[in-house]
């Protein structure tokens, strides 16, 4: 494991675990990161990602085609093992708190390290999206969080993407216990909080971007959903399913339940 980090007095106090996720073999991805936080007054590191399956996991393929119409690219394997692995550590040896980012955002540190000096959990932020992929719907849960304007919002649809979160101890193991049988890619998975139980909490704006950069993961994944089992009767009628889940959760947030 390639560990870089600021210099500790000038992160002292800063209690959160800040972890980012990169293939070892990604110098060039790293050099990038790593040019783009210098200066950050937070300790953070490097942690290898997985480049596929690991013990802690088992993968469903008949499940996998029934929710996506296709098997999971080596890439996805190696991403939903990365982020698991992250959550079963935090779990085995009681870390309270981390943020994940992976190797290809922009980070806005000053924000971060404000984030990192609270207890999430005390307000019941055990999962905190600091980016997402795609527009969905939502309810403001805290206004004005660390920053003027700068708002927690809890997402209702899926809204996709694993490039940068916080999560808690309790989040990790909600996530963790969940999602140790691979049924979809991950990000599928961290947003379907009627199966875990953690809201999926979001900032708006997002403290992070993501970089213009070729994806680790690839783009293959995107090409469209080729298996016939995907098109069946039960099959439809089980996605149908999904989309009620997520609108009758919907409603209960809307009521307050």
């Amino acid at each position: 494991m390639v560990s870089i980090q600021t210099d500790p007095a000038a992160a002292e106090g800063f209690a959160t675990e800040i972890l980012v996720v990169s293939l070892a073999d990604a110098a060039d991805r790293r050099a990038a990161f790593a040019d783009r936080a210098r200066g950050a007054n937070a300790a953070w590191r490097f942690v290898d990602a997985a480049t596929g399956l690991i013990p802690a996991l088992t993968l469903d393929e008949a499940a996998v085609r029934r929710n996506k119409g296709r098997a999971l690219t080596k890439g996805e394997i190696g991403c939903y093992a990365s982020h698991f692995a992250i959550w079963d550590d935090m779990v085995a040896r009681g870390i309270a708190q981390v943020i994940v980012l992976e190797d290809d955002t922009i980070v806005d540190w000053a924000y971060l390290e404000r984030l990192g000096a609270i207890d999430l959990a005390a307000r019941g932020f055990d999962y905190l999206r600091l980016y997402a992929k795609r527009p969905t719907s939502y309810r403001v849960v805290a206004k004005d969080f660390l920053q003027h304007s700068r708002t927690v919002v809890e997402l209702i649809g899926l809204a996709y993407g694993t490039q940068g979160y916080a999560i808690t101890l309790k989040g990790a193991r909600a996530l963790a216990g969940e999602c140790r049988v691979i049924r979809r890619p991950i990000d599928d998975a961290m947003d379907r909080s009627w199966a875990h139980g953690v809201r999926n909490l979001a900032l708006v704006p997002a403290p992070i971007l993501e970089a213009t950069v070729p994806s680790a993961i690839g783009a293959a994944r995107f090409t469209g959903k080729d298996d016939p089992a995907f098109h069946t009767v039960r099959q439809r009628a089980w996605r149908r399913l999904e989309r009620m889940r997520m609108r009758l959760l919907k409603v209960r947030r809307i009521l307050g339940r």
